[in-house]
C-alpha cells in the first residue's frame, strides 16, 4: 500500500490532503443504514469539511446539511444537498444569512437566542414568508472533552436559556411567520464516552415531556452530533460502530407519536477518510532531541495546536514495520516551518530514521483540517489527491 501511495504522490507537491473516497463512500452508506432503520434523519456537518469533492460525494449518498453560515448554506446547495434537508445552527446569524436561509426554504433554524428570534421573525416577515424554528437547549450535560470543544453546559454561550424558554414561545406565537417545528440540543465534539448520550437522552425526554405538557407535539427532535473517533488507531476503527450509537437513542429516546429524531454528524463521517501528507524538508539533532522538520505546519492542520489534539503520525515512504529489528527507529517532535512554537504535530514520536525528502501521513485529518487551515505567513494554497 505504501508504495502505491509513494507512486500516486511522488510529483505531487506538499503540503497536500489525501482523501480516501472509497472509505468516505463506504462510512456513508453505513451510516445512513444504521440511522434507517430506526427512520432517524442525518444531517452531514458541513463545517468538519467543506471540500466541494466531499460535499459532492455526502450529497450524492442522501444526507441532509447542517450548516453554520450563510455561505454554507449556498455551497451546500450549489454541491446537491436539498434545501428542504438544511438545518442553520450558530449563535451569531447575520441578518444576510437569515435571508439566504429563508429565500432558500429550509428545513429549520436552530435559534439559541431570544433576540434571534425576535430577528428572524422580522425578516421573515419583510418576505413574507414562514420561519421553521427548533429551539436549541442546553441540556447541562458535560461532554468531558476538551473545554473548547464542549458546548451544551449552561456556562457556555449556546442554546437559550431555560428561563428565557417562555419569552421565546410567546414571540412565536404572537408572529404568524414563525412557526414552532422541533427542539434542538448538542452537547460537544469528540465525545467518545456513550454515557454522555445516555444523560443527553434523559435531558431530551424531559424537555420533550415539557413542551407536551404544554400542548405543544414538535415534529422534530434534533440531538446534534459530537461523536468521536479513534485518533490512536485509526486503521482499526476506521468507521465509527454507528450502529450502537443509533442504537442507544432508539432505546432510551420516549418519542411522542410522528416524532422524527434528527443527527448532525461531522467528524465522524469524514474524520478518518483524510490524511495531510507532508515532506520531511530537514532533520534538526539537538542535545536532547531530534526535530522532524515538515513543509506541514499548523497552516495546514491548526488542531494540535490549537487543541493539543493527537493525530497518528505516520512514515509513508516506503513499507515499514517498526517491531522489525531491521528497521531503524529513531524518536522525533515532529514540528512545522511555522515561526511559532506551537507548530508542532507530536512529541517523542517513535519513527525509521528519517531523511529529506521522506513522506509523512498524519491521520484523521479529514475533519477539521482542511477547513480550519490558512495563509498565515503567506503559506502557499494546498495541494490535494483524491484515492478513487
Amino acid at each position: 500500500m505504501m508504495q502505491q501511495v509513494k507512486e500516486e504522490l511522488k510529483n505531487i507537491p506538499t503540503p497536500l490532503y489525501y482523501y480516501d473516497l472509497p472509505l468516505l463512500r463506504e462510512t456513508v452508506d453505513v451510516v445512513k443504514s444504521a440511522a434507517d432503520r430506526y427512520g432517524y434523519k442525518v444531517h452531514y456537518a458541513i463545517k468538519a469539511n467543506n471540500n466541494p469533492r466531499i460535499l459532492s460525494e455526502i450529497s450524492s449518498l442522501g444526507l441532509g446539511a447542517d450548516c453554520v453560515s450563510g455561505t454554507e448554506i449556498e455551497v451546500a446547495i450549489a454541491q446537491g444537498f436539498q434545501s428542504s434537508e438544511i438545518v442553520f445552527a450558530g449563535v451569531g446569524k447575520t441578518d444576510r444569512e437569515i435571508e439566504i436561509a429563508l429565500k432558500n426554504n429550509i428545513l429549520a433554524f436552530n435559534v439559541e437566542s431570544v433576540q434571534e428570534i425576535e430577528v428572524i421573525g422580522e425578516i421573515a416577515q419583510s418576505l413574507d414568508t414562514v420561519a421553521n424554528i427548533a429551539l436549541r437547549i442546553n441540556p447541562n450535560v458535560d461532554a468531558k472533552t476538551h473545554h473548547y470543544i464542549t458546548t451544551g453546559l449552561d456556562e457556555n454561550k449556546f442554546g437559550i436559556m431555560t428561563h428565557e424558554l417562555e419569552t421565546c414561545l410567546t414571540l412565536i406565537q404572537n408572529n404568524a411567520h414563525l412557526k414552532l417545528i422541533g427542539l434542538h440540543f448538542h452537547v460537544g465534539s469528540q465525545i467518545t464516552d456513550l454515557n454522555v448520550f445516555k444523560r443527553l437522552c434523559v435531558k431530551v425526554n424531559e424537555w420533550n415531556q415539557y413542551f407536551y405538557d404544554k400542548g405543544y407535539t414538535l415534529p422534530i427532535l434534533n440531538l446534534g452530533g459530537g461523536l468521536g473517533i479513534n485518533y490512536m488507531e485509526p486503521d482499526e476503527e476506521s468507521i465509527v460502530n454507528f450502529s450502537n450509537f443509533f442504537y442507544l437513542f432508539h432505546q432510551l429516546l420516549e418519542l411522542k407519536q410522528g416524532q422524527e429524531v434528527h443527527f448532525e454528524l461531522g467528524r465522524s463521517i469524514v474524520a478518518n477518510c483524510g490524511s495531510l501528507v507532508s515532506r520531511v524538508l530537514y532533520i534538526k539533532n539537538g542535545l536532547k532531541k531530534n526535530f522532524a522538520i515538515l513543509d506541514a505546519g499548523m497552516t495546514e492542520l491548526l488542531r494540535p495546536a490549537l487543541y493539543q489534539a493527537f493525530h497518528k503520525i505516520e512514515y509513508w515512504s516506503e513499507e515499514t514495520d517498526l517491531e522489525s529489528d531491521k528497521v531503524e527507529v529513531e524518536r522525533y517532535d515532529v514540528v512545522g516551518p511555522i515561526c511559532e512554537s506551537s507548530d508542532c504535530f507530536g512529541k517523542e514520536v517513535n519513527l525509521p530514521k528519517l531523511k529529506r525528502g521522506d513522506l509523512i501521513a498524519i491521520r484523521s485529518a479529514g475533519a477539521y483540517g482542511e477547513v480550519m487551515s490558512s495563509r498565515y505567513n503567506l503559506r502557499q494554497p494546498l495541494n490535494y489527491f483524491y484515492k478513487e
